[in-house]
């Protein structure tokens, strides 16, 4: 019985399929995590928090994150030109989530 389900199943039409496409990416997390920490971040600051992204990627990630709604991206007309990023309510609403992981990454953690 159970076989058969699993034969039927299509784990690409799940909510936790589609919620990972959205964070998934070596830094898409971290990103989220910072813009939740620090509210409104500029891309060098974000640069900073992730020291071992590379801009190409960071600059990815960042547009990814974008097109899926859960960031905004402010840009002033100004020279220098000046960015920030933000979450959006729809990135505030992942916080949750994210949220929890770190809750259990912190009662989990062998090191301590």
């Amino acid at each position: 019985m159970i076989k058969n389900y699993i034969e039927q199943a299509n784990f690409e039409d799940t909510g936790f399929s589609y919620t990972l496409s959205l964070i998934s990416g070596k830094y898409k997390m971290v990103i989220l995590y910072c813009l939740m920490e620090f509210e409104v971040v500029r891309f060098n600051e974000l640069k900073r928090y992730v020291k071992s992204a590379t801009d190409k990627t960071l600059s990815r990630h960042l547009k990814e994150l974008e097109e899926d709604r859960l960031i905004i991206r402010k840009e002033y007309p100004q020279i220098p030109p000046k960015v920030e990023y933000s979450l959006s309510e729809r990135g505030r609403s992942l916080m949750k989530v994210l949220d929890q992981l770190c809750v259990w990454g912190e009662q989990n953690r062998t090191d301590r």
